[in-house]
Formats: structure tokens, sequence, C-alpha cells
């Protein structure tokens, strides 16, 4: 059930069935071009994604094509890095670190200048999937890549949302909230997005480098005000930058919508409904829990462990057997303290669920029985670990104590991944 939601999203599928080669004839998301006009077809991206959409394009153009006109770098993490035939993937951060690197912002740097250096006659595929802010850093003048990664910090210590972190990340960046697009002298530019943001908000996903920005420079301003309280725990250079920007409203100039198109290709909703779909397959009654699910992890984590006792002890709101699905984004409220720690969203919501679980009974075994909870993140990462997510079932909580361990102060710290580590 988990793999066929994760297969759905395959990033070389969905590129796969946007992008077509029927004899002179190319087409990508509903657009057509004689090959015979084009002199270049340049693809550009950031994303946990990028390797396998990069690879897609050039297995559906084939060889010919492919060295005739492509061309391109797309930043990943670096254990994406494979080598393609004509697409560079340039590793923009160490596997598992979600941060902005200086190794991203020369990868970032180098795709402005190409898409800057394009003409009339050219197609810019630009490919984005989760991920894609901190992998496609390029800090505006006067502020540093330091500075962003101290801010980057803050607010997500301050428990601010994918929308709030990218509202702020995209003031700061020469290339986000519209900039690529800005830049790009193709005469056609097609992004083909795979969002990892609850509704598909363009501007949020990998903070908008292709489209218009809906944010201003008061409201990221006002976000740093609500989030960080003491002026002195981000640097001064960031607050006087959004500043100066709120104070002139500084508007970027328009996008041309005449020559630069979006297209989401895959998102949270597709895996979720072909997960659900396999259940039924495998004959469960399915209830689908939610899509596109905010919030906060611990929170959610528990609500699914009470729903699943319920229906366990009680059969409401169904008798089981039963299949609840469910997909979104939470977020993890980071705890103070100066403990070692790690983990993501996905292993902090297990971990809630086997403290909800424990809390009411007798034993492990009593716990967890009938009982299996997985989640995971479909582009295999959790946090900056190893782990794409977490399983909790009966043999689970039975590990845990023969090792002593109570759920409760590994919560409290958000140390999720060392409670399910073997």
């Amino acid at each position: 059930i988990w793999q066929a939601g994760v297969d759905a999203v395959a990033s070389e599928a969905l590129v796969q069935g946007q992008i077509g080669v029927d004899g002179s004839c190319l087409s990508v998301a509903g657009h057509r071009f004689d090959l015979a006009q084009l002199d270049r077809i340049l693809v550009v991206g950031c994303g946990k994604a990028g390797a396998g959409m990069a690879a897609a394009i050039e297995n559906v153009l084939g060889i010919e094509l492919v060295d005739r006109l492509v061309s391109g770098i797309v930043n990943v993490p670096a254990d994406c890095v494979r080598a393609l035939r004509r697409i560079e993937l340039v590793a923009a951060r160490p596997a598992g670190m979600n941060e902005p690197t200086e190794a991203g912002v020369a990868g970032a740097s180098r795709i402005l200048e190409l898409v800057a250096g394009m003409t009339d006659r050219d197609l810019c595929l630009v490919l984005i999937s989760g991920g894609g802010s901190a992998l496609l850093p390029l800090p505006v003048k006067g502020v540093s890549l330091s500075d962003k990664q101290a801010v980057t910090r803050r607010l997500m210590h301050g428990g601010a949302t994918i929308n709030e972190l990218n509202c702020v990340r995209k003031r700061l960046s020469r290339i986000k909230g519209g900039g690529l697009a800005r830049a790009s002298k193709a005469g056609t530019l097609i992004s083909l997005i795979i969002s990892d943001v609850i509704g598909d908000p363009l501007d949020v996903i990998a903070s908008g480098p292709t489209v218009e920005d809906s944010g201003t420079a008061q409201e990221a301003f006002d976000v740093l005000c609500r989030l960080v309280p003491e002026r002195d725990q981000i640097p001064e250079a960031v607050w006087r930058h959004l500043e100066q920007e709120a104070a002139s409203r500084t508007l970027h100039p328009p996008i041309d919508a005449g020559r630069v198109f979006s297209r989401i290709i895959g998102n949270n909703e597709v895996a979720v409904q072909a997960a659900a779909a396999r259940a039924r397959e495998l004959g469960y009654p399915v209830i689908v829990y939610g899509v596109g699910l905010g919030g906060v992890a611990e929170e959610l984590g528990r609500e699914l462990a009470k729903l699943c006792r319920s229906i366990r002890d009680r059969g409401e709101p169904v008798s089981g057997p039963v299949c609840i699905v469910s997909g979104g984004e939470p977020i993890v409220r980071l705890a103070e303290t100066t403990q070692p720690r790690q983990g993501g969203r996905n292993q902090e919501l297990v971990l809630a669920a086997c403290h909800e679980l424990l809390s009411t009974a007798d034993s492990a075994q009593d716990a967890a029985a009938r009982i299996v909870l997985l989640s995971g993140g479909t582009d295999g990462e959790d946090g900056p670990t190893d782990a794409a997510g977490a399983v909790l079932d009966t043999q689970t909580l039975i590990a845990a104590q023969e090792r002593l361990l109570e759920p409760g102060p590994f919560l409290a710290i958000n140390n999720s991944y060392a409670y399910f580590e073997p």
C-alpha cells in the first residue's frame, strides 16, 4: 500500500507522462514545438527529485536529440548525483541536511547565467521538486549565505510553516520569487513541478523561482517580527534589507505570461489516492483521513493513534480490518534543548502515536495489538536522517521496551530517530 503511493509520484514516470516526441514535433505539458525551430533545450532546476526528472527528459528525447539540443544544470542533494548524458547534476547540499550551502549558491549562479544567455529560439525546461528552496540559494546583495542560514534555522526553530519560511526566503533571494523566469531570455519557459506543499501554491513550492511572488517585503518582515522575538537572534543585514524593501515597496518587473508556463505533475493527493486504491484492491475498507494535512506532527500522530484504537476496541467509526490513509506536511515544533537529537516529521508523528497507545495500555503487546502505523516521506528523506520515516507495530514497541526505552523523553526533545533506531 505504501509502495503504491510512492510509485505514483515517482519522478521519472511523472515527467515521462508530460513529454513526447512525434517525428519532428516535441510536446511538453500540452505545448508543441517544431524541433527544427529550436536551437537549444536548456534544462535547469532544483529539488530532491531532480535527478530522476532530468534522467526522464534525456530518456524520452533519446541520444540524437539530447546530443544535438540539450544541456543544463539541476541542483540536487549529494546522494542523488549521477552521471547523465548532457544534464549536469550539482551536489548542492550534503544528504540529509536541508540547509543552503556555498555549492548550492554556485549552482544557482550558473543556472541564472545560463537562462540569461538564451534566445527566443530556445526552450527552457525548469524541473522543481521538494526541498528546492534550500537547494537553490542565491542571496541578494548585502545578505550573505550564512545570514540566510541563520534566518532559516531561527524560523524553523520558531515553528514557521513552509509558507512563512518561503515568504522570507523569496525576499532574500535573486532567483526565488520569479527571479529565474525574469532572468530567462528563452522563447518559452515551462516548469514541471512535483509539489511538496499543501494546496500546491506555485509561488511557495521551492519559493517559486518561475512565478510571480504573491507576497511582499512587508509580509516577510512581519513574519520575522512574529517568529523572532529578539532582533539580535538573526543577522542585522537581514532586518535592514527587509526594512528597506518594505519601506520602498519594491516591485519586481512582471513575468511574461505569454512565454512562461507552469504545470503541477505530482502532489500529495496523487500519492494518497494511489495508496487508497491499492488498499481497496487488497480488500480493505478505506478511510481517507485527509489530504494535504498540516498542523503539528505530534498532534496528528496522537489523533491517528486514537482513531486506530477506537476502531480496534469499539468498532467506531467502522469495524476492522480497515486501512486509514492520509497525507500532508505537518511541522515539528522544536523543543529548546542542549541534548543531541535527530528526527523528522514522519518519525515524530509515529513516536507520538507510540506514546499515545502506550499511555492507555498495560503492555507493549496490548498497546499496538492489531495496529500498524507507517509514516514516511515519498521522496525518501525525513528530516536530517537516513530514514524516510518510521513504523509502529507490536514488534516495534516490544523491541523498545526490551531496550528500556520510553517514548516520552524522546518525544520531549524531538529525538524520534534514536527511539526507532535498531
